[in-house]
């Protein structure tokens, strides 16, 4: 069966061709289209397995990262894309995408509300950050991120600590197994800054949605791909069992 990957673009998303690299080297067909003619042509959902939103800075971060790009989507798509998930059909978000799926409510989603109860806000360091990171998988039951144990993936973003609206929503989310990836320390119990690079709590760097069927994540898996992007790859121990790709293979075996 072919694939088909549906990876949105416009208004200042500048990681499509990154995402359409990685779902390729994963054996899919990604095609990359501007939100605009999505809008136009609403069933063009319906052609597609997988519904990506990559990363960048739609509108330039003004207001809330991602929250401008997220009211257009509410206002045009929300019936289209709701159909599009209940058909167990998957969804992934990465750094602004993952912004952007949180205000649109369908993460975490966990009383099928479609309501914004969690958001990814300023670093506490201040500053954008732009470094590599070690992330952890829990485990759960989305299909993104079978057979992984963990992944060394870069960062690049200034609004990225994960935060909930109140104690409940985080308890709900540990416990149901959606805080599905963690940042970490590989060599100590200490995951301050700069492991848990923005200062999410309980070092939550992407949760899923109650199905799993849907992802979000504040690291670019799309990003490191193949050795040649590891910041160190020329060393001999560089471990390439901690790429991305993975989580793009496991999207696409999710239907074979």
């Amino acid at each position: 069966m072919n694939v088909n990957i549906l990876i949105i673009t416009g208004y200042g998303i500048n990681a499509e061709k990154e995402l359409a690299w990685a779902f390729e080297m994963a054996g899919a067909n990604p095609d990359i289209v501007h939100l605009e003619e999505i809008i136009e042509n609403k069933n063009i959902l319906q052609k597609y397995q997988i519904l990506a939103f990559a990363g960048g800075f739609s509108f330039g971060d003004h207001i809330a990262s991602g929250r401008v790009f997220a009211n257009i989507i509410k206002n045009n798509l929300m019936d289209e894309l709701k159909k599009f998930i209940e058909q167990d059909k998957l969804v992934i978000g990465i750094c602004n995408g993952f912004q952007i799926i949180t205000k649109i409510g369908i993460l975490p989603d966990m009383d099928n509300e479609q309501k914004q109860i969690v958001s990814l806000i300023e670093n506490d360091s201040g500053h954008f950050e732009n470094r590599w990171v070690w992330i952890k998988m829990i485990k759960n039951n989305s299909p993104w991120l079978q057979d992984i144990d963990k992944l060394y993936l870069p960062i690049r973003h200034g609004e990225g600590k994960f935060v909930t609206n109140d104690s409940s929503t985080l308890k709900r989310i540990i416990d149901n197994k959606q805080a599905a990836i963690r940042y970490f320390n590989p060599d100590s119990s200490n995951v301050k800054y700069p492991f848990n690079p923005n200062g999410s709590i309980e070092n939550i760097a992407g949760i899923l949605n109650k199905k799993g069927n849907v992802f979000g994540l504040m690291p670019h898996p799309e990003a490191y791909i193949f050795k040649e992007n590891h910041p160190r790859w020329t060393e001999k121990n560089v471990d390439e069992n901690t790429t991305g790709l993975k989580i793009f293979y496991n999207g696409i075996r999710y239907f074979k």
